[in-house]
């Protein structure tokens, strides 16, 4: 059991330091990383977090309401959805870009293939 464990965050730690290297080479977004360098988790594992809600790029933020968004992550059908707890909108791309990333880390620690619209 101990084992499993050790694999899945020696995983992790190979992804962040990956997604740093790449990232810092000009070749991908900060919002569409897997990983969360600042909490150094899965980003569906933290995405909830406030340090994720943006008003001015409107990442997990209603514009209408001024009201950060909420995350629901499904881990059986690998989804995550982001609304406002207000109006139950506050769509934007910065939010969708972000739970397409969520997704694809969902899917990635639960084994399955997950690609990322650029």
């Amino acid at each position: 059991m101990n084992t499993v464990v050790q694999l899945r965050n020696r995983d992790l730690h190979v992804q962040l330091a990956q997604e740093d290297r790449i990232e810092d080479a000009g070749r991908l977004a900060p919002d569409d990383r897997m990983t969360c360098h600042v909490h150094n988790r899965w980003v569906h594992q933290c995405v909830s977090s406030a340090a994720h809600v943006n008003q001015v790029t409107r990442h997990r933020w209603c514009r209408e309401c001024k009201t950060a968004l909420t995350v629901a992550v499904d881990e059986l059908t690998l989804t995550v959805h982001m609304s406002c707890p207000s109006c139950g909108d506050g769509r934007s791309a910065a939010t969708r870009r972000l739970e397409r990333a969520c997704e694809a880390s969902l899917a990635y620690t639960k084994g399955r293939p997950a690609l990322l619209a650029g």
